[in-house]
């Protein structure tokens, strides 16, 4: 996945867009799912997810990274979006999230609170049980969990 974000990475910055996910599945034929975003004002609409489309399937077509045939799908990372680069632990701090670590963290992989932001290499978070710093490089998945918070944030910054 790496490669292919190296691969598109650049293009889609040239054109006003950052990429939150590359994934590819292990379904039938597989699907290569591309999140991304406007860099300007963090959304995504219909005609973006085209204009993403079509630049990916340009530059996967010439690098040809993946083996065989597979289903290309361009989406916005939604509201309850996943958590991938360091930015975006700073950009959601305030807001709850679920997150999985690759290790345990005092004896937890599981964690679900608000985000405090980023302290060096640690993501804090303030749970139940009190703030835990979580290592940014053992996190495996990391997701904004739906609230009203959440959602009243989201319809201010799109007004």
């Amino acid at each position: 996945m790496q490669r292919i974000e190296r691969i598109i990475a650049p293009s889609l910055e040239a054109l006003g867009y950052e990429v939150v996910r590359v994934h590819l599945s292990n379904a039938r034929p597989p699907i290569l799912q591309i999140m991304a975003e406007r860099a300007r004002d963090g959304g995504m609409n219909v005609e973006d997810c085209a204009t993403v489309s079509r630049t990916v399937s340009a530059l996967l077509d010439v690098e040809d990274p993946i083996a065989g045939a597979y289903m290309l799908e361009v989406s916005s990372p939604g509201i309850d979006r996943p958590l991938t680069r360091r930015k975006d632990y700073e950009r959601f701090s305030g807001f709850e999230a679920k997150l999985e670590m690759h290790r345990a963290v005092n004896g937890q992989k599981r964690f679900r609170g608000k985000l405090l932001g980023l302290a060096g290499d640690d993501v804090k978070v303030q749970t139940e049980k009190g703030d835990a710093a979580l290592p940014f490089a053992d996190i495996d998945n990391a997701k904004l969990v739906l609230t009203d918070e959440l959602i009243a944030a989201s319809l201010k910054q799109h007004d």
